[in-house]
């Protein structure tokens, strides 16, 4: 595994002076681990991003403080709701003791599944929880699903394959990718245009039948049928009387 390194100072500035810090492009940091004081340190904002981008949370760096140089993982970064780093965490590891670290899952290759357009690829599982020495911790660990060729195939985390030296620790039985049943956009469009259809045709049925239903507009109703209302009332012809013979 690759190291990096950083160079930290000792910091002096706490509590909510530390916002002047970040003003100008420090990042303010801490130094902690087992039967260790906990130190102060800052470093330049910039500088740490360049190397957080390439190590992530996994990989080992070598702190430089005082001259001294620190073997440390990065973790627990504290960020604002625009993901801007605001504090860092630098755990000081023993290079002879195992840790423990979550460490990403990288998918690759396309399933058979997926290019024959059969199913969906599901990403359940994006990092497990692994246990080595600290320069043994992989950077990423990758889960080929090429093989995955018919809905419900699937990919669990005692399919993984670790590197030598590290042991995972997360369950065995979880799943880390899935083959689901495809349902494509044209799909889904084609669908609810039917639906839509479907609604329209009946709503138009509704009205045809209401209107046949109807008499028309002067339209007298049948013998023995009530007029509806408002209607015109028909006539009634009485019959002629006769004249009285004389």
């Amino acid at each position: 595994m690759k190291r990096y390194k950083l160079a930290v100072e000792k910091r002096k500035i706490l509590g909510k002076q530390i916002k002047k810090l970040r003003r100008e492009g420090i990042l303010p940091g801490n130094i902690f681990g087992k039967n260790i004081k906990s130190t102060s340190v800052q470093i330049p904002l910039k500088e740490f991003s360049a190397v957080y981008k390439e190590t992530g949370e996994t990989g080992l760096v070598d702190l430089e403080l005082d001259g001294k140089i620190i073997p440390v993982l990065i973790q627990n970064l504290q960020s604002d709701y625009k993901n801007n780093i605001l504090h860092a965490n630098f755990y000081q590891v023993n290079l002879k003791e195992k840790v423990k670290a979550a460490i990403p899952l990288e998918i690759i290759r396309e399933p058979i599944a997926v290019t024959e357009k059969l199913g969906l690829l599901i990403n359940i599982l994006s990092e497990i929880e692994v246990e080595a020495l600290p320069e043994d911790l992989p950077e990423n660990i990758e889960v080929n699903v090429e093989h995955l060729a018919a809905v419900d195939e699937q990919i669990t985390v005692a399919d993984l394959k670790a590197p030598a030296g590290v042991e995972i620790l997360t369950d065995a039985t979880q799943v880390v990718a899935k083959i689901d049943e495809l349902i494509s956009k044209e799909a889904q469009e084609l669908a609810a245009e039917e639906a839509a259809a479907a609604e329209a045709a009946k709503a138009e049925a509704g009205a045809v039948e209401g209107a046949e239903g109807a008499p028309a507009e002067g339209e007298v109703p049948a013998e023995g049928e009530a007029p509806k209302e408002g209607g015109e009332k028909p006539s009634e012809e009485k019959p002629a009387t006769e004249a009285p013979k004389k």
